[in-house]
């Protein structure tokens, strides 16, 4: 019979005392629906909860998390749709959340399974990053379609100078996962030739393509690879606003962030803290028409505030980076089409053969089809010209490549936005307001 130690036992009572609850309530508010979460306090449960949000497809207006400081939180969501309106399926969204909390709040650490050669349905997942360029990305599709690597699902940024990937792949003829040593580092040693990033430029991995947070993984790669402290900053001005300050009275850090709002941008910023090993106790997030406003309040693990400058400086140039990199610049064009072979290689070899650089792409396969999303820019990063555009839809096909500008709210670089970050970032009635609002301190007034 397996033993666990006393404090796993003490663990598995808390946590069995606080079982995740979930409340989903479209009564409450006139505009948006009411999510409440509590639960046992556990290093990444709060970012679980939000994910699951995001992967569900609402948008977060504004709410606010709470704790004890000990072992309970409860976080308050309001949420619309893409178009603004109530979660219409809030059974659906009351499942997602429930089901995503209860595997992220299991009660014991799991016990490592023996080793298997492939599990069911697994995929080889390759890790890429490297220095962007002019026609990367179709280099890369080119490679792959040369090794006879089907494409399944993939996630490409760029930001900074620098892009990563997260690419599914199968054997073409097979339909398996490779798991070939000799095959994966042949792979391997072509994709690094591509990238020029050397021996961390491309990993083999095999992976569950639906157990991998493929936006988290994409940050944590970027984050890794030190893309946000090696831009230059003097030629890239940001409008996204972020300040860390002190509050050494109750030992806090409180981090502030302002800019323009898009879908999944709490994510990106409870992500960041979270992979900084950073656990936020309180916070208030709050959108007004297309502008952002987030206020948290942190500590590391081990219970203390940020104490150094380069710390600070290091949190703040993650968070904006992590903000600005799924800012996605240039025309969207989505692509539907029955999949094929070397589709990709040539989709993308199209691209570059006209001048256009891919910043960012989301790659799909469902049974036959291929539903994928394409951001694209000139080579020089300014908007694509429209007759360019033109050219590559009746080349690739009216019928299966469409534009759509409108999806994805771009980070707009105005006098306006750059005004309304720059009063933001002092501890005076905004942080007492909402310390207030929180039980910390009493209101005088």
């Amino acid at each position: 019979m397996e033993r666990y130690h006393p404090s796993e036992v003490y663990e598995l009572f808390v946590r069995h005392m606080n079982t995740p609850r979930v409340v989903v309530d479209n009564g409450v508010c006139a505009t948006a629906t009411l999510v409440q979460v509590h639960s046992a306090r556990k290093h990444g449960v709060l970012l679980e909860a939000v994910a699951a949000l995001s992967n569900h497809g609402v948008c977060v207006r504004k709410g606010y998390i709470s704790s004890d400081d000990g072992r309970w939180f409860m976080d308050v969501f309001h949420v619309t749709d893409a178009e603004g309106r109530k979660v219409a399926d809030d059974d659906a969204l009351l499942a997602r959340l429930e089901s995503s909390l209860l595997s992220a709040d299991a009660s014991l650490p799991p016990r490592p399974p023996p080793p298997t050669s492939a599990a069911a349905g697994a995929l080889t997942l390759l890790e890429l990053v490297g220095a962007d360029r002019p026609g990367l990305l179709s280099e890369v599709f080119a490679v792959l379609h040369d090794l006879r690597c089907g494409i399944v699902d993939a996630r490409a940024w760029t930001h900074g100078g620098r892009a990563a990937a997260l690419v599914f792949v199968r054997d073409e003829d097979t339909g398996a996962s490779i798991d070939d040593a000799a095959r994966i580092r042949r792979i391997e040693s072509r994709l690094r030739h591509v990238l020029r990033g050397g021996a961390r430029g491309a990993r083999t991995v095999l992976a569950d393509a639906a157990a991998v947070n493929l936006d988290r993984r994409l940050h944590q790669l970027l984050n890794e690879d030190r893309e946000a402290e090696s831009r230059d900053q003097a030629e890239a001005p940001t409008t996204t606003a972020v300040a860390v300050q002190d509050w050494g009275e109750r030992g806090y850090s409180v981090v502030t962030v302002s800019c323009r709002d898009r879908p999944k941008l709490l994510f990106d910023v409870v992500c960041t803290l979270t992979d900084l090993d950073y656990v936020v106790y309180h916070g208030t997030f709050d959108t007004e028409d297309d502008h952002a406003q987030q206020e948290f309040y942190i500590r590391r693990l081990d219970g203390r505030p940020i104490s150094s400058a380069a710390e600070r400086r290091r949190v703040i140039q993650c968070l904006q980076a992590a903000i600005e990199r799924r800012a996605s610049e240039g025309v969207r064009l989505e692509l539907r089409i029955t999949d094929c072979r070397g589709l990709l290689a040539y989709v993308t070899r199209v691209f570059r053969e006209n001048s256009l650089l891919v910043t960012h792409a989301e790659i799909t396969t469902r049974d036959d089809m291929a539903m994928n999303v394409f951001h694209v820019t000139d080579v020089a990063g300014r908007p694509a010209d429209p007759k360019t555009i033109d050219e590559v839809i009746q080349r690739i096909g009216a019928e299966n490549l469409r534009v759509d500008e409108d999806r994805w709210p771009r980070l707009c670089s105005t006098e306006g936005d750059a005004g309304r970050g720059a009063g933001l970032f002092s501890l005076g009635s905004l942080v007492k307001k909402n310390l207030v609002s929180l039980g910390l301190i009493r209101s005088c007034s």
